[in-house]
Protein backbone atom coordinates (compact mmCIF):
# COMPACT_ATOMS: atom_id res chain seq x y z
CA UNK A 1 0.00 0.00 0.00
CA UNK A 2 1.44 3.58 -0.63
CA UNK A 3 1.92 6.36 1.60
CA UNK A 4 -0.93 8.01 -0.03
CA UNK A 5 -3.43 5.93 0.42
CA UNK A 6 -2.33 5.03 3.58
CA UNK A 7 -2.52 8.62 4.97
CA UNK A 8 -5.98 8.83 3.14
CA UNK A 9 -7.45 6.02 5.35
CA UNK A 10 -6.09 7.11 8.28
CA UNK A 11 -7.74 10.72 8.07
CA UNK A 12 -10.61 9.14 7.60
CA UNK A 13 -10.41 7.38 10.34
CA UNK A 14 -9.60 10.15 12.35
CA UNK A 15 -13.07 11.71 11.03
CA UNK A 16 -14.91 8.53 12.28
CA UNK A 17 -13.70 9.34 15.67
CA UNK A 18 -14.72 13.14 15.54
CA UNK A 19 -11.64 14.66 15.20
CA UNK A 20 -12.16 17.83 13.73
CA UNK A 21 -8.88 17.83 11.39
CA UNK A 22 -5.94 15.99 10.99
CA UNK A 23 -2.48 16.91 8.93
CA UNK A 24 0.99 15.66 8.74
CA UNK A 25 4.45 16.88 8.90
CA UNK A 26 7.67 15.04 8.54
CA UNK A 27 9.35 14.04 12.39
CA UNK A 28 12.47 16.31 12.48
CA UNK A 29 14.22 18.20 14.71
CA UNK A 30 13.02 21.74 14.91
CA UNK A 31 15.78 24.45 14.71
CA UNK A 32 13.65 27.81 14.00
CA UNK A 33 11.54 26.33 16.71
CA UNK A 34 14.31 25.49 19.41
CA UNK A 35 15.32 29.17 18.75
CA UNK A 36 12.18 31.10 19.70
CA UNK A 37 11.61 28.81 22.62
CA UNK A 38 14.97 29.48 24.00
CA UNK A 39 14.44 32.92 23.40
CA UNK A 40 11.07 33.11 25.59
CA UNK A 41 12.52 30.84 28.39
CA UNK A 42 15.09 33.36 28.82
CA UNK A 43 12.58 36.30 29.12
CA UNK A 44 10.69 34.87 31.79
CA UNK A 45 7.48 34.27 29.82
CA UNK A 46 7.07 31.18 31.06
CA UNK A 47 6.32 32.50 34.92
CA UNK A 48 6.40 29.69 37.37
CA UNK A 49 5.98 27.23 35.02
CA UNK A 50 9.68 25.63 35.67
CA UNK A 51 8.72 22.13 33.67
CA UNK A 52 8.90 24.78 30.56
CA UNK A 53 12.65 24.35 31.25
CA UNK A 54 12.95 20.64 31.07
CA UNK A 55 13.27 18.11 28.39
CA UNK A 56 14.12 21.40 26.27
CA UNK A 57 15.99 18.92 23.25
CA UNK A 58 12.65 16.34 23.67
CA UNK A 59 10.71 19.38 23.37
CA UNK A 60 12.52 20.30 19.27
CA UNK A 61 13.12 16.66 19.02
CA UNK A 62 10.62 14.03 18.28
CA UNK A 63 12.97 11.55 17.63
CA UNK A 64 13.94 11.93 21.09
CA UNK A 65 10.43 11.24 22.07
CA UNK A 66 9.91 8.00 19.72
CA UNK A 67 12.74 7.02 18.46
CA UNK A 68 13.13 6.51 14.41
CA UNK A 69 10.11 8.30 13.83
CA UNK A 70 9.30 9.41 10.46
CA UNK A 71 5.76 11.30 11.21
CA UNK A 72 3.89 14.00 13.42
CA UNK A 73 0.19 13.92 12.99
CA UNK A 74 -1.39 16.63 14.65
CA UNK A 75 -4.86 16.14 15.22
CA UNK A 76 -7.63 19.00 16.04
CA UNK A 77 -10.21 18.12 18.61
CA UNK A 78 -13.20 20.57 19.26
CA UNK A 79 -14.76 21.88 22.18
CA UNK A 80 -17.04 25.12 21.23
CA UNK A 81 -20.12 25.12 22.99
CA UNK A 82 -22.68 28.21 22.96
CA UNK A 83 -23.94 27.45 26.39
CA UNK A 84 -23.66 30.03 28.72
CA UNK A 85 -23.27 30.65 32.63
CA UNK A 86 -25.65 32.64 34.59
CA UNK A 87 -25.23 36.12 33.53
CA UNK A 88 -23.83 37.53 37.35
CA UNK A 89 -21.59 34.11 37.61
CA UNK A 90 -17.69 34.25 37.58
CA UNK A 91 -16.45 32.40 34.60
CA UNK A 92 -14.76 29.28 33.43
CA UNK A 93 -13.34 29.04 30.39
CA UNK A 94 -14.99 26.76 27.67
CA UNK A 95 -12.25 24.48 27.79
CA UNK A 96 -13.18 23.38 31.50
CA UNK A 97 -17.54 23.18 31.15
CA UNK A 98 -17.07 19.05 30.85
CA UNK A 99 -14.60 16.38 31.55
CA UNK A 100 -10.91 16.80 31.49
CA UNK A 101 -10.16 16.48 27.63
CA UNK A 102 -6.78 15.17 28.60
CA UNK A 103 -8.73 11.68 29.11
CA UNK A 104 -11.26 12.03 26.80
CA UNK A 105 -9.17 13.16 23.36
CA UNK A 106 -6.31 10.57 24.81
CA UNK A 107 -9.18 7.33 25.00
CA UNK A 108 -9.83 8.97 21.08
CA UNK A 109 -6.39 8.95 20.02
CA UNK A 110 -5.55 5.75 21.57
CA UNK A 111 -8.05 3.68 19.29
CA UNK A 112 -6.71 5.64 16.41
CA UNK A 113 -3.40 4.77 17.11
CA UNK A 114 -4.46 1.01 17.53
CA UNK A 115 -6.17 1.03 14.80
CA UNK A 116 -3.26 2.11 12.38
CA UNK A 117 -1.28 -0.57 14.49
CA UNK A 118 -3.68 -3.17 13.07
CA UNK A 119 -4.32 -2.03 9.65
CA UNK A 120 -0.60 -1.19 8.82
CA UNK A 121 1.25 -3.48 10.58
CA UNK A 122 4.04 -3.32 13.34
CA UNK A 123 4.69 -0.05 14.07
CA UNK A 124 6.22 2.38 17.08
CA UNK A 125 4.50 5.49 18.33
CA UNK A 126 3.33 7.13 21.23
CA UNK A 127 0.23 9.28 21.82
CA UNK A 128 0.50 12.98 23.05
CA UNK A 129 -2.51 14.74 24.70
CA UNK A 130 -0.38 18.20 26.01
CA UNK A 131 1.03 16.30 28.92
CA UNK A 132 4.70 15.54 27.44
CA UNK A 133 7.20 17.75 26.15
CA UNK A 134 5.66 18.31 22.53
CA UNK A 135 5.67 21.53 21.14
CA UNK A 136 1.70 21.13 19.52
CA UNK A 137 1.23 24.29 18.33
CA UNK A 138 4.18 24.29 16.32
CA UNK A 139 3.81 20.86 14.74
CA UNK A 140 0.14 21.82 14.07
CA UNK A 141 1.69 24.82 12.03
CA UNK A 142 4.37 22.89 10.39
CA UNK A 143 1.06 20.32 8.96
CA UNK A 144 -0.64 23.40 8.16
CA UNK A 145 -3.12 22.68 10.25
CA UNK A 146 -3.63 26.29 10.88
CA UNK A 147 -1.47 29.51 11.55
CA UNK A 148 -0.09 30.68 15.15
CA UNK A 149 -2.07 34.08 15.48
CA UNK A 150 -1.07 37.07 17.26
CA UNK A 151 -2.57 35.82 20.43
CA UNK A 152 -0.15 32.70 20.17
CA UNK A 153 -2.88 30.47 19.97
CA UNK A 154 -3.36 27.72 16.54
CA UNK A 155 -6.20 29.54 14.46
CA UNK A 156 -7.45 27.54 11.62
CA UNK A 157 -9.19 29.60 8.75
CA UNK A 158 -12.34 27.42 8.68
CA UNK A 159 -12.91 26.53 12.16
CA UNK A 160 -11.43 29.14 14.18
CA UNK A 161 -9.75 28.10 17.62
CA UNK A 162 -11.81 26.68 20.04
CA UNK A 163 -10.21 23.15 19.61
CA UNK A 164 -7.74 21.02 21.78
CA UNK A 165 -4.62 19.71 19.99
CA UNK A 166 -2.62 16.13 20.00
CA UNK A 167 -0.49 13.98 18.44
CA UNK A 168 0.72 10.43 17.48
CA UNK A 169 4.31 10.54 16.73
CA UNK A 170 5.31 7.41 14.79
CA UNK A 171 7.93 5.38 12.42
CA UNK A 172 5.42 5.10 9.56
CA UNK A 173 6.72 7.24 6.54
CA UNK A 174 3.58 9.08 5.22
CA UNK A 175 2.49 11.68 2.80
CA UNK A 176 3.36 15.40 4.10
CA UNK A 177 0.72 18.14 4.50
CA UNK A 178 2.35 21.83 4.37
CA UNK A 179 2.05 24.52 6.11
CA UNK A 180 -0.30 27.41 5.14
CA UNK A 181 0.00 31.46 5.30
CA UNK A 182 -0.66 33.85 8.40
CA UNK A 183 -4.01 35.41 7.83
CA UNK A 184 -4.05 37.20 10.99
CA UNK A 185 -3.05 40.43 8.86
CA UNK A 186 -3.45 44.01 10.44
CA UNK A 187 -5.87 42.74 12.88
CA UNK A 188 -5.02 43.72 16.10
CA UNK A 189 -8.41 42.82 18.85
CA UNK A 190 -6.88 40.03 20.50
CA UNK A 191 -3.72 42.61 21.65
CA UNK A 192 -6.22 45.30 22.36
CA UNK A 193 -8.32 43.31 24.59
CA UNK A 194 -6.03 41.50 26.71
CA UNK A 195 -6.96 43.09 30.08
CA UNK A 196 -3.35 42.18 31.67
CA UNK A 197 -1.21 43.06 28.70
CA UNK A 198 -0.30 39.54 28.14
CA UNK A 199 -0.11 40.16 24.40
CA UNK A 200 3.41 41.72 23.02
CA UNK A 201 2.68 45.03 21.53
CA UNK A 202 3.31 43.33 17.89
CA UNK A 203 1.46 39.79 18.95
CA UNK A 204 3.20 36.27 18.66
CA UNK A 205 4.62 36.83 22.11
CA UNK A 206 2.73 35.59 25.45
CA UNK A 207 4.14 36.63 28.38
CA UNK A 208 2.79 33.63 30.28
CA UNK A 209 3.33 35.39 33.64
CA UNK A 210 0.64 38.01 32.29
CA UNK A 211 -2.17 35.95 31.19
CA UNK A 212 -5.14 35.48 33.02
CA UNK A 213 -5.11 31.88 32.48
CA UNK A 214 -1.66 31.26 34.14
CA UNK A 215 -2.89 33.91 37.36
CA UNK A 216 -5.76 31.69 37.71
CA UNK A 217 -4.55 27.90 36.90
CA UNK A 218 -0.70 27.91 37.19
CA UNK A 219 0.13 30.76 39.86
CA UNK A 220 0.66 29.69 43.00
CA UNK A 221 0.29 31.68 46.37
CA UNK A 222 -1.44 34.81 46.41
CA UNK A 223 -2.24 36.54 43.32
CA UNK A 224 -0.17 39.82 42.76
CA UNK A 225 -2.94 43.08 44.02
CA UNK A 226 -1.77 44.70 41.16
CA UNK A 227 -3.86 42.33 38.80
CA UNK A 228 -7.30 42.78 40.79
CA UNK A 229 -8.98 45.22 38.51
CA UNK A 230 -8.07 44.03 35.33
CA UNK A 231 -9.86 40.35 35.59
CA UNK A 232 -12.64 40.89 34.54
CA UNK A 233 -14.52 38.30 35.94
CA UNK A 234 -12.82 34.93 35.46
CA UNK A 235 -11.92 32.49 38.28
CA UNK A 236 -10.31 29.83 36.12
CA UNK A 237 -8.85 30.26 32.75
CA UNK A 238 -9.33 32.84 29.91
CA UNK A 239 -11.38 33.16 26.76
CA UNK A 240 -10.67 37.10 25.81
CA UNK A 241 -8.08 36.52 22.99
CA UNK A 242 -10.33 33.74 21.56
CA UNK A 243 -14.26 35.78 21.59
CA UNK A 244 -12.79 38.62 19.72
CA UNK A 245 -11.09 36.95 17.22
CA UNK A 246 -13.11 37.19 13.95
CA UNK A 247 -12.12 33.90 12.85
CA UNK A 248 -14.19 32.18 15.61
CA UNK A 249 -17.11 33.13 13.80
CA UNK A 250 -16.57 29.70 11.95
CA UNK A 251 -16.93 27.98 15.07
CA UNK A 252 -19.52 25.32 15.44
CA UNK A 253 -20.89 23.36 18.41
CA UNK A 254 -19.17 20.15 19.46
CA UNK A 255 -20.49 16.95 19.53
CA UNK A 256 -18.70 15.77 22.45
CA UNK A 257 -21.39 14.44 25.28
CA UNK A 258 -18.39 14.23 27.57
CA UNK A 259 -17.92 17.67 27.34
CA UNK A 260 -21.34 18.78 28.40
CA UNK A 261 -21.35 20.76 31.98
CA UNK A 262 -22.78 18.99 34.99
CA UNK A 263 -26.29 20.09 35.27
CA UNK A 264 -25.72 22.27 38.11
CA UNK A 265 -22.77 24.12 36.68
CA UNK A 266 -24.80 26.10 34.39
CA UNK A 267 -27.29 27.83 36.64
CA UNK A 268 -24.68 28.80 39.80
CA UNK A 269 -25.13 32.09 40.14
CA UNK A 270 -22.54 34.58 41.53
CA UNK A 271 -23.45 34.13 45.65
CA UNK A 272 -23.18 30.56 44.66
CA UNK A 273 -19.94 30.94 43.57
CA UNK A 274 -19.21 33.03 46.64
CA UNK A 275 -20.33 30.24 48.89
CA UNK A 276 -19.35 26.98 47.36
CA UNK A 277 -18.52 24.48 49.66
CA UNK A 278 -15.89 21.74 49.19
CA UNK A 279 -18.47 19.14 48.37
CA UNK A 280 -20.04 21.17 45.64
CA UNK A 281 -17.04 21.37 44.02
CA UNK A 282 -16.20 18.03 44.10
CA UNK A 283 -19.82 17.34 43.22
CA UNK A 284 -19.80 19.49 39.81
CA UNK A 285 -15.93 19.30 38.88
CA UNK A 286 -15.61 15.11 38.84
CA UNK A 287 -13.52 14.58 36.44
CA UNK A 288 -13.16 18.44 35.37
CA UNK A 289 -10.04 20.01 34.25
CA UNK A 290 -10.76 22.57 36.98
CA UNK A 291 -9.71 20.04 39.60
CA UNK A 292 -6.04 21.36 38.44
CA UNK A 293 -6.38 24.32 40.89
CA UNK A 294 -7.92 22.17 43.57
CA UNK A 295 -10.92 23.77 46.06
CA UNK A 296 -8.78 26.28 47.62
CA UNK A 297 -7.24 27.41 44.58
CA UNK A 298 -10.46 28.09 43.09
CA UNK A 299 -12.12 30.09 46.40
CA UNK A 300 -8.90 31.79 46.03
CA UNK A 301 -9.69 33.23 42.47
CA UNK A 302 -13.36 33.82 43.06
CA UNK A 303 -12.36 35.87 46.78
CA UNK A 304 -9.52 37.58 44.41
CA UNK A 305 -12.79 38.90 42.25
CA UNK A 306 -14.65 40.69 44.84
Amino acid sequence: MNKLTTTYQIKQKAAELGFMGIAIAKSEHMDEEAHRLEQWLNQGNHGEMSYMENHFDKRVDPTQLVPGSKSVISLMYNYYTEAKQEETAPKLAMYAHGKDYHKVVKKKLILLFKWIQETFGEIDGRCFVDSAPVLERDWARRSGLGWIGKHSLLVNPKKGSYFFLCEIICDLELEYDHPIKDHCGTCTRCIEACPTDAISEKGYVMDGSKCISYLTIEHKGDLPKEFSPQMQDWMFGCDICQQVCPWNRFSKPHEEPKFEPHEDLLGMTRSDWQEITEDTFDKIFVGSPVKRTKFQGLKRNIEFLK
